[in-house]
């Protein structure tokens, strides 16, 4: 009885945070395109200024489908080779059906990109949500909770990866691809899903010592 009246308040406050960080993409969904989010795109845009250009590719590419993919399998298969092929596979699964969520969104809502400038960046599919925001913000953070032991380490990693989806997510409007609200979307909708699996995915996050890795 007391463990569990100890865990009510960690239990309200996920919640909660579930809660509002639905209530926020539902938001962006339906109130995206309007004068402000045009407002701040035009305010972030890079156009005209090669150096900030330079600096939003760079970042851009930090969130690519294929450097984020790929790089989930190799921490997958390196994590497999030191014996814990258990926690492999659940962060594999977190990482794709996360990305695969966010593409089944674009495809359904189908929201036209911004036109308002020309694209910086070469892109194919649908505005709403940001892939290249909700993929970051899956991948990063993922590993920064599975990869690293509670309490100070784990926030201060946690923080980083939010950081770096942060200035991903940014750098695809100042390429003059998405509109804010669709940033923002991909970022609540990441942070939404990471929340929704992690309980599940602690259980096979369990720290514990790693096997030795196999001899050649």
């Amino acid at each position: 009885m007391t463990r569990a009246l100890a865990l009510r308040p960690a239990i309200v406050r996920r919640s909660a945070a579930i809660l509002a960080l639905a209530c926020i993409w539902l938001a962006m969904l339906l109130l995206g395109r309007g004068p402000l989010d045009r407002a701040i795109y035009q305010a972030l845009y890079a156009g005209g200024r090669p150096a900030l250009v330079t600096i939003a590719r760079i970042f851009t590419a930090l969130g690519e489908p294929t450097v984020l993919v790929g790089g989930g399998f190799l921490v997958a298969a390196w994590l497999w080779w030191r014996g814990r092929g258990r926690f492999a596979l659940g962060l594999l699964l977190v990482i794709l059906i996360g990305r695969a969520l966010s593409e089944v969104q674009k495809y359904s809502i189908a929201r036209p990109r911004p036109t308002l400038d020309p694209h910086l960046v070469v892109v194919k599919t649908s505005s709403f949500p940001s892939g290249h925001a909700t993929s970051s913000m899956i991948f990063y953070l993922t590993l920064a909770l599975a990869l690293t032991a509670a309490g100070r380490q784990r926030r201060v990693a946690a923080a980083l990866a939010v950081l770096l989806s942060l200035l991903i997510g940014l750098s695809r409007v100042m390429l003059g691809v998405h509109w804010p609200s669709d940033v923002v979307g991909g970022w609540s909708f990441g942070l939404l899903w990471v929340l929704l699996t992690l309980s599940s995915a602690e259980r096979l996050f369990a720290p514990h010592s790693p096997k030795p890795p196999k001899q050649l």
